[in-house]
């Protein structure tokens, strides 16, 4: 009883994150009418760092030179991802970008089945089928063109996906919450040296510009980080999964209100074809779990 009603916690405080994910696309897309696209991303990731940094300092100052690898090169993936997703929002909606990064849910299965030299299987081949098709109708125009912000942030979904399969190999080496939180360090200091070179480094000027920056910083990168690192120690990452499949529809909940992007018909079919390709995706992986769970329960009774 104890154990389920954990989990239940677990789930919703996952919910809050997931909400908070959704609402960063609003905040970027605020952030960026004030600053450039590197100091955004140097700001968001140095706030949440010093913020994890603070709050975990024993875990931090007790670092390895192997966690610092591996830190270093998911810091500079979440940078490419951030920074990718940042530029495409110039040219295309909240909306749009939060659907097309969910990409991440199919894009993740078809590279693992890759790597491990099999066939990807039906429901995941279903769900890339649909999700295509979803995004070709979220991001097709009457010109018959694609807008380069849809393109941008598929390139940052790849870059996730990357990022999630890295994380599921290198957090069984190393201490992950200082992992985790020297990742934010190195992304913001990747943020830095850009902006340094190619822009101008700059504070918000507008009390809009801050709420967007410490929206970023601390609502949706430190609070999320630690939330997620204490919740997925009492749920499932199936479950998990099936949560964060609705962050797109956050991000366009959030963008409708606070944007005044339109929920047009392109919109809400287009997104519907992806959610449903993230559900089969994840489906799949939970009648999996249940399976295995099943055969364990059956071997101990015998």
């Amino acid at each position: 009883m104890t154990s389920l009603s954990l989990q239940g916690k677990a789930n919703v405080l996952m919910i809050i994150v997931t909400m908070f994910w959704g609402l960063s696309y609003t905040f970027m897309v605020m952030g960026l009418e004030i600053l450039e696209t590197y100091n955004v991303v140097a700001l968001r990731c140095l706030i949440a760092f010093i913020i994890a940094g603070l709050i975990f300092l024993p875990k931090m100052l007790r670092v390895n030179a192997k966690t610092i690898f591996y830190s270093s090169i998911q810091g500079f993936l979440l940078f490419s991802v951030f920074a990718l997703s940042l530029f495409g929002l110039k040219t295309t909606s909240a909306s749009n970008a939060g659907f097309i990064l969910s990409l991440t849910v199919v894009l993740v299965p078809i590279f693992t089945s890759f790597l491990e030299k099999r066939l990807p299987s039906r429901a995941v081949s279903f769900a890339v089928v649909a999700t295509m098709i979803g995004i070709i109708i979220l991001t097709f125009k009457e010109s018959l063109s694609f807008q380069p912000g849809d393109l941008l942030v598929a390139i940052a979904a790849v870059c996730y996906s990357v990022y999630l399969i890295l994380n599921s190999k290198f957090t069984k080496d190393v201490e992950s919450i200082s992992y985790g939180v020297y990742q934010l360090g190195v992304a913001g200091l990747f943020g830095a040296i850009f902006t340094i070179l190619f822009e101008s480094p700059q504070l918000p000027s507008t009390s809009t510009g801050w709420v967007a920056i410490l929206g970023l910083g601390i609502i949706c990168t430190a609070f999320c980080f630690i939330a997620q690192a204490v919740v997925q120690q009492y749920t499932s990452p199936t479950h998990t999964g099936l949560i964060f499949s609705l962050e797109p529809i956050f991000a366009a909940i959030f963008a409708v209100i606070f944007l005044g992007e339109g929920l047009t018909s392109q919109l809400l079919i287009g997104g519907a074809f992806i959610l449903i390709g993230n559900f089969v995706a994840q489906l799949e992986q939970l009648i999996s779990m249940k399976k295995l769970t099943a055969a364990a329960q059956s071997e101990t009774t015998i």
